[in-house]
């Protein structure tokens, strides 16, 4: 995406758009669930595969497992941040549906994102997600076996990033007494 936007031939023919003009969009049908807004541009979300698909699911289900009450376990759903509004394949939010009845969450206390095909563009969320002061972050990689954590935002970037992988145990920070072991996460059970 970057790239693209580096050439002025191509840069002059997108345009950004504004949180209130993409729900707006959103509400007369010109976008979709297929959409999502990132930095002010409107970016059609890719197709999961099915790894994709079973990593998110596994991961979803262990945290709806590990969370208490005071925090909600949401799948694909939006979070408005700036002029972002990503949809992470998981966050972790604190509060129950009721609470953004009239509107998206604004942060959340763990966004995981799993990048099959779509690593770069996942790694390059880091900053909105730090922006918005997500303690945590993880870009789960299951081609390559690996789960990226970035912790401690500051000032709109992460300060700590770390690679676990293998056998390595994960602690989340955020949900007491959750780990993960990518070598089980990423093994498939017959």
């Amino acid at each position: 995406m970057s790239i693209l936007l580096d050439q002025p031939a191509f840069r002059a023919r997108v345009h950004r758009v504004s949180l209130e003009h993409y729900h707006r969009m959103g509400e007369l049908g010109v976008v979709n669930e297929k959409h999502e807004l990132i930095d002010g541009y409107i970016i059609e979300k890719m197709s999961k595969s099915p790894r994709h698909e079973r990593t998110s699911q596994k991961l979803m289900m262990m945290l709806i497992r590990a969370v208490s009450d005071a925090l909600t376990v949401r799948p694909e759903r939006p979070l408005s941040i700036g002029d972002s509004e990503p949809e992470p394949d998981i966050s972790v939010v604190k509060g129950s549906p009721d609470d953004w009845a009239d509107a998206h969450p604004t942060t959340a206390e763990l966004v995981v994102e799993v990048a099959v095909t779509s690593v770069e563009m996942d790694l390059g969320k880091a900053n909105i997600y730090a922006s918005a002061n997500v303690p945590e972050y993880w870009v789960v990689r299951p081609e390559d076996g690996e789960i990226d954590v970035f912790r401690n935002p500051l000032a709109g970037r992460y300060s700590s990033k770390e690679t676990v992988r293998g056998s390595e145990t994960l602690v989340c920070s955020v949900v007491p007494g959750f780990t993960v072991v990518p070598a089980e996460l990423f093994a498939v059970r017959k």
